[in-house]
């Protein structure tokens, strides 16, 4: 499940968020998938800090703010322990410059703010060669892993739909559920680690919640008729949980099985005959600039802001006169702030986002947009989440606005032509015509 990433404080008192930001898509399973890798200590490079596997961020920000070191791409790191203890020593050997790109902030200002930061990314030949390294030994562990399991005859294990026991090989569990239930995840040989695989899905069941849309019932008999109904008997492929479990995801480096299944299907794209009548889309809903409240559309999540929190976005896009991007900018601006913990109306800074909300409510800054050239700045082009999809919602009201005053310019003609000699007569290219020939 994606997460919010923390923002950091760095030198001279300036804000800045490290990583993209994320909205939660969906509950967390209340009990973690995270293999017995995520509880070994990762030390850092430059001194004696340590910090848990599954908790990359925090060695990640202590990197940042203590060492001014940023590593690049974090998520193509097959083995990122490995990958620390390699720099470890490496930089005991040798200068940080021979190997880091220097990135110096504050440029024109003074030399006393000025600060250096080193950037360490694959462009590095050096780099580029131990992540493919340690992504192929990842992948020869996944490959013996999987041979092991493929040859395994000691499988025991019971059907999470019918309670029946099976022996053998996971093959036999695998296909019958498939065949008896309608409930595949795809072939034996893609698999891998099936009984963690097997084990997170039971976990779902006895939450009560749906394998696909996820959401959480109050007994099995309803969330059995759900998933039957709905034909909600397969995994939710954007819930990233399951990559872990499929081989191609451990194939090439930094791509998902979606990206190499991309490739293979260029040919399939050609196809004109394919039929997509059928294609629903899901409904993406907006969250709330002020609190966790959801709603599918742009008229509700205005009228949630506007009542729970005073803030009424169509007026103040009315007032300031406000185009399509610099809606995206103040929305964006606004979510920064809240990020922050720092009210936009007199930038009191505070520990939580609910207390400035409630300070903001009290003081009646909700409201109270700073100047225009305050916020209607580039860097607000770009989302402060990822996936916020209150931006894909607004309306772009000047255009049409322009559309319908030119709209309004053109001469509209009825089909009705039957007195097309009238018509002639009176058209002002004729007009034009007969002045042309006065004229002349």
């Amino acid at each position: 499940m994606a997460a919010l990433k923390e923002s950091a404080e760095l030198a001279g008192g300036q804000d800045c968020i490290l990583e993209p930001l994320c909205f939660p898509e969906q509950l967390s399973d209340s009990v973690s998938l995270a293999s017995s890798d995520d509880c070994c200590l990762v030390s850092c490079v430059f001194c004696s800090h340590l910090a848990p596997l599954s908790d990359k961020d925090q060695l990640l920000k202590h990197l940042v703010l203590d060492h001014k070191l940023v590593i690049a791409d974090i998520k193509l790191i097959a083995d990122f322990p490995k990958y620390m203890l390699y720099w470890k020593k490496r930089f005991t050997e040798q200068p940080i410059t021979d190997f880091c790109s220097v990135i110096k902030t504050n440029s024109e200002g003074p030399a006393e703010l000025q600060e250096n930061y080193f950037l360490l990314c694959d462009v590095l030949p050096e780099d580029r060669i131990l992540r493919e390294q340690l992504q192929q030994k990842r992948l020869e562990e996944v490959l013996e892993q999987q041979q092991k399991e493929r040859n395994d005859t000691s499988f025991q294990r019971t059907c999470m739909f019918c309670n029946e026991d099976f022996t053998g090989n996971r093959s036999v569990l695998l296909n019958h559920m498939a065949r008896e239930h309608s409930f595949s995840i795809g072939l034996p040989d893609n698999i891998v680690y099936c009984t963690e695989f097997l084990d997170a899905l039971e976990r779902k069941l006895d939450n009560m919640q749906c394998f696909y849309c996820e959401k959480i019932f109050r007994d099995k008999t309803t969330l059995k008729d759900h998933m039957r109904k709905k034909q909600h008997r397969r995994i939710n492929a954007n819930n990233h949980d399951y990559d872990r479990f499929y081989v191609i995801n451990y194939l090439e480096l930094g791509k998902t099985w979606e990206e190499v299944l991309s490739e293979d299907d260029r040919e399939l794209l050609k196809d004109d005959d394919d039929d997509w009548s059928d294609w629903q889309a899901h409904p993406v809903c907006a969250v709330c600039l002020f609190c966790e409240q959801q709603e599918e559309n742009m008229e509700k999540i205005c009228t949630h802001m506007q009542e729970a929190h005073k803030f009424d976005l169509h007026k103040l896009k009315t007032e300031l006169n406000l185009k399509f991007y610099q809606q995206v900018k103040l929305v964006n601006y606004i979510r920064r702030e809240l990020h922050q913990c720092r009210c936009y109306g007199c930038q009191k800074k505070l520990e939580t986002k609910e207390e400035v909300v409630q300070h903001m409510m009290e003081a009646g800054h909700v409201m109270q947009i700073p100047e225009i050239s305050h916020w209607d700045q580039p860097q607000y082009y770009f989302p402060t989440y990822e996936n916020d999809a209150l931006l894909t919602a607004l309306s772009d009201s000047e255009s049409e606005s322009e559309g319908a005053d030119h709209s309004s310019d053109v001469p509209v003609f009825p089909e009705d032509i039957s007195n097309l000699k009238a018509i002639k007569q009176n058209s002002v290219l004729n007009k034009l015509l007969k002045d042309r020939g006065s004229s002349s």
